[in-house]
Parts: C-alpha cells; structure tokens; sequence
C-alpha cells in the first residue's frame, strides 16, 4: 500500500513539473514573439564625428542602417560635390528675413523645419518660404522627444500641423525632422507610415544658443572646414552669425566647386 502511494505521489509530480514546463515554455514564447511583433522604441539621439578634413563624417553605422530602413535621409552620395542646406526654426529670433535675403540673391534654395509655434507668430515668413521655391518641413507640434509619446500622441504632432499649413497655405509637407535629434525604430517605421521622409543631417554645430553665438570668423572657420559631399548642413535660423555670414559660405562652398542642392533632389 506505502509503495502504491508513493508511485501515485511520484507519478503527481511528473505530472505537475512537466505542466509547469510547458506553462512555461509557451509563455517565454510567447514574450519572444511579442518582442518580434513590437518595434525597438529605445530612444537613439542623433549624433556625428566630424573629421575637418572635407571627408564625410561617422554617424554611427547602426544609426545609419536604421535611418536607410525606414527610407530616410543622413547622409547623400560620397561621388557628388553636393550640401543639401537645413535649418531648424522652433521661433522666429529676428534672422529669417536676412538669411532669406541672402538666398535669394545667390539663388540657392534650403529646406526649413519649423514647428506650430512658428507657424502661428511667424506665417508671413513661411509664406515667403514657399513662395521663393524652398521646401517647408514638419518639426512637430510641440517639438517633444518622439520615443516618449505614444502611437497616437506622435500622429497628432506630425498631421495636426501639416493640416495647419495646408490650411493657411495649401501646402503639403512631406519631410520631417525630429526634434532634438531623437527617435525610435517605432518612431521612424510611423513617420514613413504617415507619409513623411525622416531627415538628419550629417553636419551642424553650436549656433543655437541666442545668448552665447560663435564670432563670425570662428562659426565661417567650422562651417567652411566641415565641406564635405553629400552633407547634409543643418544650421538654426535663430542665430545671428549664420544670418550675417551665410552669403560667404555659399560663396565659400561654390569655389571649393560644391553645388547647392534641396532636399528633393537628394540622392
């Protein structure tokens, strides 16, 4: 009798142990397969190695990989003498109409990525934008980290403002840059989905800050040193140095034989 119910007992525990195994398998498969299914949103800031010697700068080969994905743009053809000009403008600071002056009298066209806020104090100049040929790019609403919203925070802040400067301007946008240089592979894959083409850039430097700008000669020093084909030149039209030394690096770029291309032209 003691020797059946031990048999009983054992067989219990078999059975008990293998159930648990298979709960268990099923359920680290099932993790497996959910992170198969759900995008990386790891947060990924944007960030380059510049080289001062005309050659094209290290992005990070992982970044670049992902960012290629996803169908945008960092960084153009090594083979072709060719900047793609960028500025990122979340206000207006009293430099846009200048830098738009000298654009225009060296007939070179630059894509701007603005957000809301400069759509709503600044529409006369986005105005101009377009009607001198440049191409207007979507910063988002608010110019939030894009990996910390959700799915539908992050439409709102891509189509709320495309739906804005269509309506003021019949314009529709097309690329987009992400503020603060950050995204996801989440974020990146519902860009594209949305419609807009991720734009990075592959040189910028320190011309932000309206209270600690670069002397001219120090800012035209880095730009012009910084040449490189392809590049892709992100400036903030917030600073004044770029506004009074933007005419001598086109110029500055044209005799070292570069061509000043826009976003839609990239290749």
């Amino acid at each position: 009798m003691n020797k059946e119910i031990k048999i009983i007992v054992l067989g219990g525990l078999l059975t008990l142990i293998l159930t648990l195994s298979i709960f268990t398998g099923l359920d680290q498969n099932s993790i497996t397969t959910n992170g198969e299914i759900e995008l990386n949103n790891t947060k990924i800031g944007w960030g380059i190695k510049r080289k001062d010697t005309h050659e094209q700068p290290e992005l990070g080969q992982k970044n670049i990989e992902l960012i290629n994905k996803y169908n945008g743009i960092a960084l153009g053809n090594n083979q072709d003498k060719t900047i793609y000009l960028t500025y990122d403008l979340g206000y207006e600071a009293g430099y846009t109409s200048k830098i738009l002056d000298t654009l225009k009298e060296k007939n070179v066209q630059g894509t701007f990525f603005i957000t809301a806020h400069y759509l709503n104090t600044a529409p006369e100049l986005v105005k101009r934008m377009i009607d001198e040929g440049h191409i207007v790019g979507n910063h988002t609403v608010n110019h939030k980290s894009m990996p910390e919203l959700s799915d539908d925070e992050l439409k709102d802040e891509l189509l709320k403002l495309n739906q804005a400067l269509y309506e003021k301007f019949e314009y529709e946008m097309r690329y987009m840059r992400p503020p603060k240089g950050e995204f996801s592979e989440r974020t990146l894959k519902l860009t594209s989905e949305l419609g807009f083409k991720t734009v990075m850039w592959s040189f910028a430097y320190v011309d932000w800050n309206e209270d600690s700008q670069p002397s001219n000669e120090e800012a035209l020093k880095k730009v012009t040193s910084n040449f490189h084909n392809g590049e892709i030149m992100l400036l903030h039209a917030t600073s004044k140095t770029n506004s009074e030394i933007m005419g001598q690096i086109i110029d500055e770029a044209r005799a070292q034989g570069y061509e000043f291309k826009n976003i839609n032209e990239f290749h």
